[in-house]
């Protein structure tokens, strides 16, 4: 196709008159996009900070900030398509049927995303809580939206899903800041039973890592067929809780011993 340059200046005419026309609206677009995001950056920092000095959780802090920040960039690319003349009802048709059709794919993490927030807004455990749920017993490493990161005694990884966790039993360890021991020692009919609860009352009694408010306690608690069965239960904080156990076991085990008072085979630990 061979053009003259007659068609070439025509055409190039157009192209200017077009320009000249539409720059108004391009500029006002611009000017609304360059604004908007220095204004949407200016409330996000705000609102952070907001939530930060209402003491927040940092995981919710952030989830909703970002939240904010792409609800007003998605607003404000809405705005800057407008202005610049384009039809916006089939975008946002568009926008909301891809919304669902993600809505209904991603069913069980919505589930998840739900049970994160029930977890971070009522808070039935922290970061650095010893919790028990769905059968596992660790320290919570990571709240996250979607799952909470465990750390297990023997240093394993276990992550949770957030649907689940919210919606079964929940056991905090440490919530209250002291735990206590439920042990049980079992003895011979034949030994004395005063001299052993004797034993094991001077046990926990001289054992530093025991508190002394809530008061420890030592009674019979059953009689079998083959022994008389002492409940043990000393306070602790929880961050001796394991060592108090342990102690416990094993110098009430060498007291008795000593005593000539046999321990029989049914100690029990809780």
């Amino acid at each position: 196709m061979n053009l003259n340059p007659e068609q070439i200046s025509e055409y190039v005419n157009q192209f200017i008159k077009i320009l000249v026309d539409y720059s108004p609206k391009l500029i006002s677009a611009f000017l609304i996009l360059f604004v908007g995001l220095y204004i949407i950056r200016v409330v996000n920092r705000v609102m952070r900070r907001i939530m930060e000095k209402r003491n927040l959780d940092p995981t919710l802090t952030k989830f909703l900030a970002d939240i904010l920040l792409w609800a007003l960039r998605i607003l404000l690319f809405v705005s800057f398509i407008s202005k610049l003349g384009i039809e916006t009802s089939s975008f946002v048709a568009i926008l909301g049927a891809m919304g669902l059709a993600v809505g209904l794919s991603l069913q069980g993490s919505l589930s998840n995303f739900a049970g994160g927030m029930l977890i971070i807004v009522f808070k039935p455990f922290k970061v650095g809580d010893t919790i028990e749920a769905q059968g596992i017993i660790a320290t919570v490493s990571e709240i996250q939206i979607f799952v909470t990161k465990l750390l297990t005694a023997n240093n394993q990884t276990v992550f949770v899903p957030n649907g689940a966790l919210s919606n079964g039993t929940i056991i905090n360890y440490s919530m209250q800041g002291q735990r206590r021991a439920d042990l049980t020692f079992a003895i011979a009919y034949d030994a004395d039973i005063k001299k052993a609860k004797d034993i094991l009352e001077k046990i926990l009694t001289d054992n530093p890592n025991v508190l002394k408010n809530p008061a420890p306690e030592v009674f019979v608690k059953n009689l079998t067929a083959s022994s008389v069965e002492f409940a043990v239960r000393p306070w602790a904080k929880n961050e001796n809780f394991g060592t108090v156990s342990s102690q416990t076991l094993e110098h009430c085990k060498i007291a008795l011993d000593e005593a000539g008072i046999s321990v029989q085979p049914f100690t029990l630990q809780k």
